[in-house]
């Protein structure tokens, strides 16, 4: 394993992103894409000095909103937002700043997978309803 891949399943890792299931998840189709993701996205650009995790992940967030389609990449991401540290006020108001830029659609789609993320860490697991 290169040291640009080992440092970028490190911020995976920082993030709560299981790197080897990034990998894994890609595998089939093509060996080497789920290491690049690791080396150069999270190794390279994310690992990079100059901005803090936190920073980074709400432009990633909005990024991703402002494409549209990328509502597997806001599944991993959203979460990752709120492990860095980011509030989900800050979430829910960065969805919202993006409207006027890229429009109701594109934000609304965003903020349902927004909702949709935090609906389900609310939700009580099955060792938290076994206990009540």
């Amino acid at each position: 394993m290169s040291d640009r891949e080992e440092a970028g399943r490190r911020v995976m890792r920082d993030l709560g992103i299981d790197p080897d299931a990034v990998i894994a998840s890609v595998a089939e189709l093509d060996e080497r894409f789920g290491h690049t993701i690791a080396e150069y996205a999270f190794g390279d650009v994310v690992g990079r000095p100059g901005l803090d995790l936190r920073t980074r992940q709400l432009v990633t967030v909005a990024l991703l909103a402002a494409q549209g389609g990328c509502e597997a990449q806001l599944d991993t991401h959203i979460p990752a937002t709120l492990r860095a540290g980011a509030t989900r006020e800050e979430i829910v108001a960065l969805l919202i700043h993006l409207t006027p830029y890229v429009g109701i659609p594109r934000s609304l789609n965003a903020l349902y997978q927004a909702k949709r993320l935090f609906a389900h860490a609310d939700a009580p697991t099955s060792n938290q309803e076994s206990r009540s």
